[in-house]
């Protein structure tokens, strides 16, 4: 919906960049709203913007109908995103480690957008902007199945298989809850007791589903989502063949949710910079079938593409080498400069406009 600034608050979520009197957006779209940007529209004398109908936390957008400008604009895949974080959010803290888990609530709750999300090619571009860090927890356990499942479906898996790896993401983590202690989202150095914690969840999180029905590979996949093919993973530091595959999947759909998104104690950072990073830091521990089509979905550069780099120049994309598929030739708008971003490995690539 397009609404005047002064109705914004807090936790909107911009879906169209806000051009100001410049050549680049004053705030790019997908930007959740903060106070500065209030301040920022206002200073700019900025009379409408593009806004989705729901906030950050999943509550539905409420203003004064007769001041909308133009009729809604839908954005069902955000909406619906959002609403499953909330959902979620409140189902796990129905919980506690005596309860039993409703499977059936569950899949009822994610497989409407996993379905939905496994068809979209910019779902790994866009979701880590839809984010509160206060409650990242909740909207990890939720991008965590999208995530896998896209790449399943790209890698080849059956729709009975993406389903099981949709629920094994989701579960993955359940076992966080049992001390109810946001280990998590503690901004400082954790104790070598509560690191120990951690690194025990995926055995807690399959103690929760053990005695459930689901399928066997939902269990597996839910206690090996952090082995690693190297054997340096946890909590038996299996290697290689004795991972399922699931859980490779799954492996690598957590760590790029993980850095992409914000956190109480780090910024988030662009998909093309984790990519990056996973491909030389994460190259021997991942199973590079999975990584590689990871790569493959989020790096799809052709000529005339816009970009925004991370030193908040924008510009358009000339030419990619195949061997640097994340640095292409960029020529920047502002003075008609070409940069090669394999030579500058200080700038890389923020956002596709």
């Amino acid at each position: 919906m397009k609404v005047h600034p002064q109705q914004l608050i807090p936790g909107c979520l911009i879906i169209k960049d806000v051009m100001g009197q410049t050549l680049t957006p004053i705030i790019p779209k997908n930007t959740v709203v903060e106070p500065i940007h209030l301040q920022v529209l206002k200073k700019f004398k900025v009379l409408e913007v593009e806004v989705a109908n729901k906030l950050v936390n999943g509550d539905v957008f409420e203003t004064d109908q007769q001041e909308v400008i133009t009729e809604e604009q839908e954005m069902p895949f955000y909406e619906q995103y959002v609403d499953v974080v909330k959902k979620t959010e409140d189902l796990f803290k129905s919980w506690d480690h005596r309860s039993k888990v409703d499977v059936q609530k569950i899949r009822e709750l994610i497989y409407p957008l996993i379905e939905q999300g496994e068809n979209k090619s910019d779902v790994l571009l866009k979701m880590h902007h839809y984010n509160k860090p206060e409650n990242y927890f909740y909207y990890h356990i939720v991008s965590m199945p999208v995530i896998a499942t896209f790449l399943a479906k790209q890698l080849g898996y059956s729709s009975k298989e993406r389903l099981n790896i949709a629920l094994a993401a989701f579960l993955s983590d359940i076992g966080m809850l049992k001390d109810q202690e946001d280990i998590y989202l503690q901004n400082r150095n954790l104790t070598q007791e509560e690191f120990k914690k951690i690194r025990q969840h995926p055995v807690e999180s399959y103690r929760f589903i053990e005695k459930l029905p689901v399928h066997q590979d939902v269990k597996v996949a839910v206690l090996q989502h952090h082995e690693r093919i190297d054997g340096s993973g946890y909590p038996m530091g299996v290697k290689t063949d004795k991972i399922h595959p699931f859980a490779n999947i799954i492996a690598v759909s957590d760590i790029f949710h993980a850095m992409t998104s914000e956190r109480v104690y780090r910024r988030k950072q662009s998909p093309y910079k984790v990519v990056e990073e996973l491909m030389k830091e994460h190259i021997d521990k991942l199973d590079m079938k999975v990584l590689n089509q990871l790569v493959k979905s989020i790096v799809n550069f052709s000529n005339g593409t816009q970009v925004k780099l991370s030193n908040n120049e924008y510009g358009t994309i000339v030419f990619t080498d195949e061997r640097h598929p994340t640095r292409p030739l960029v020529k920047l708008a502002k003075d008609q400069e070409i940069i090669n971003l394999i030579e500058d490995k200080s700038i890389y690539i923020e956002e596709i406009l």
